[in-house]
């Protein structure tokens, strides 16, 4: 008998299916790719010659990621609609509509007058990458997500058009104290919103509706909200059991008249690829020429220091600054000659109070006691700054308030007392301050979007499976960075996914993404046109700038040397707390002024 291979090469994951002649599947893998498609490829490829050893098969490749990988290996390739739509009717023929999500990707095909199938362009909001995202967010992952969403009692709504609105709705939300299990019901709606708002385009979705794809698959209260909101009965539900491996079965149906191959065969292919690339994405200035260089950058940027001392030391009245952010949490804690004694940095999970307890708790067990058990060091005045100030000065009774770009400036100039320009890039915002003769003369600030941001590569970090330190170290010896341009994380998608099926690593990518941030910020944000006229001192602040990649990309693309102080991360919180012990030193010499003029 023989057998019929499928392969779906979609934006996140690898399907393979193996299917007899009366289509039955009897061999299947799903992977994750993780950019890697080759060697997940090659993974799932060896596992299937395990079972099938060396057996001749029919083969064809699918999905977003499959067509140049089906060129290079001399395979079929299959146009993955066309794919969904022959298994639907070969597997499940009373079917009228099929929607099916994917990692990027949306389709709706209507089957009931004739056919006609509808897919997402360039956007990837309401789809799995999407979900990822949120999942992210509220700290967990899709199947967390799904977990909390069977106890939901509300729906709010919240934009899907891709994650940079979406985290604009949710992050009110989680500082608001709103519940999670609601948040990510919420969530779960907006994807169908998206769905059928934006492929449907009002054309009724009736009769028997198929879900399928991998978040269909494995998230069943996502399915629950489509059965809800189109109102479908049991009878109309179709829901089969490998709802994500349908794709790749509609390949291997489709494979049936192509020549035989066998598995070893294709390995031989795939092997001797190389490192071949497609050469469609255009490529960068690798951002350091060799390790060396890495290494003279390193150093110059190790010069800019905030002068330190050991909390356990020091003794007398100390100031405390906090910066409640859009997504970490910081505080720094200064002595009386601007020494810094304690920092902290953390994400604040969509919780700040609770970041809050949980750096303060971290504070005070450090401060040092007597014997008696009285602490040592007493807090002389605290300033808070960021998005959660107004929450904070109520709920901690801080001394003050400040806005952020004070802080900033503040921060700065303890540092650099000439500066002239300040950049501070931080979760989802972005600040530049034009500073002249000392004070602020100049601020421009992101607005919707936040993809030149921290949370923007965080996003793609995380859909990697890397953690942002790891993701970031890639790009600084990365050779072919990738140029992604400088627009919005939804379409920069594309960008990424087509640099991967032309091979461009992990690294290429990340160095990529780092010229992006660096682009979004000079050309989109503050629309430099010459870089002469930021002035001969600037500084870099925020927790993007501690990615190596993103601070050599912003001092390439603008010809200048940057100060990067080793608190990069903290700066806000550090120029709070420098702003707090300025404000007790001047309430001091008023209170020693009046006791003069009362003598």
């Amino acid at each position: 008998m023989t057998h019929h291979l499928g392969i779906d090469v979609g934006s996140t994951t690898v399907k393979l299916a193996v299917l007899d002649a009366d289509n039955n599947t009897v061999f299947s893998d799903y992977q994750r790719h993780h950019a890697d498609i080759r060697a997940t490829i090659a993974e799932v490829i060896a596992e299937a010659a395990d079972h099938f050893g060396d057996e001749e098969l029919t083969v064809a490749i699918t999905g977003s990621g499959g067509l140049l990988l089906a060129q290079w290996l001399n395979l079929s390739f299959v146009q993955e609609v066309i794919a969904s739509k022959t298994a639907v009717e070969a597997l499940i023929p009373a079917t009228d509509v099929a929607i099916e999500l994917g990692g990027e990707d949306a389709k709706i095909i209507y089957f009931d007058q004739g056919i006609e199938q509808r897919m997402n362009g360039t956007c990837a909001g309401g789809t799995g990458a999407f979900i990822d995202q949120m999942a992210a967010l509220l700290n967990t992952d899709a199947a967390g997500l799904d977990t909390l969403a069977r106890e939901a009692t509300i729906i709010y709504p919240i934009a899907s058009r891709c994650g940079v609105f979406a985290k604009t709705d949710v992050q009110p939300l989680l500082n608001e104290g709103a519940r999670r299990e609601d948040i990510a019901a919420s969530i779960f709606q907006s994807v169908v919103t998206q769905t059928i708002s934006g492929l449907a385009c009002g054309r009724p979705i009736r009769g028997s509706v198929a879900f399928l794809g991998g978040p269909l698959q494995y998230l069943p209260q996502l399915e629950e909200r489509f059965i809800q909101t189109l109102n479908l009965t049991p009878e109309q539900v179709i829901k089969p059991s490998d709802a994500h491996l349908f794709v790749a079965r509609g390949a291997a149906i489709a494979s049936k008249d192509n020549a035989l191959l066998t598995l070893p065969e294709i390995d031989a292919r795939l092997a001797a690829l190389g490192d071949t690339q497609g050469s469609e994405v255009t490529r960068l200035e690798a951002l350091f020429a060799d390790e060396g260089e890495y290494e003279r950058f390193r150093a110059r940027h190790a010069q800019a220091t905030v002068p330190k001392a050991p909390l356990a030391d020091y003794r007398g009245v100390a100031f405390l600054g906090i910066d409640a952010g859009s997504t970490t949490f910081k505080a720094a804690l200064i002595g009386s000659e601007g020494q810094l004694l304690k920092q902290y940095y953390a994400n604040n999970k969509g919780d700040v109070l609770g970041a809050a307890k949980h750096a303060l708790g971290e504070i005070y067990a450090e401060l040092p006691c007597g014997e008696d058990g009285e602490a040592l060091v007493d807090f002389g005045h605290v300033t808070v700054t960021g998005y959660g100030e107004g929450l904070l000065l109520e709920a901690l009774r801080a001394d003050s308030g400040e806005i952020e770009t004070i802080a900033h400036l503040r921060g700065a100039q303890q540092l650099c007392p000439e500066v002239e320009f300040i950049l501070d890039i931080g979760g989802q915002d972005m600040k530049c301050l034009r500073v002249k003769d000392g004070v602020i003369d100049h601020i421009m600030l992101n607005e919707a979007c936040s993809s030149g941001c921290g949370s923007f590569i965080e996003s793609f970090a995380t859909s990697l499976k890397m953690d942002v330190t790891s993701f970031a170290q890639a790009a600084t010896s990365a050779k072919l960075p990738v140029d992604l341009g400088s627009r919005c994380t939804v379409f920069m998608n594309s960008r990424v996914k087509q640099a991967q099926k032309e091979g461009a690593t992990v690294g290429d990518i990340s160095a990529g993404l780092s010229y992006s941030v660096i682009k979004n910020a000079l050309f989109k944000v503050i629309k430099i046109r010459d870089p002469r006229d930021v002035g001969a001192h600037v500084v870099v602040q925020g927790g993007t700038f501690l990615n190596d990649a993103v601070l050599r990309a912003f001092e390439k693309l603008l010809g200048r040397e940057a100060i990067r102080p080793d608190i990069a991360g903290t700066m806000g919180a550090f120029g709070a707390a420098l702003l707090a012990r300025d404000r007790y030193l001047a309430a001091l010499r008023e209170e020693q002024q009046d006791g003069q003029e009362a003598a």
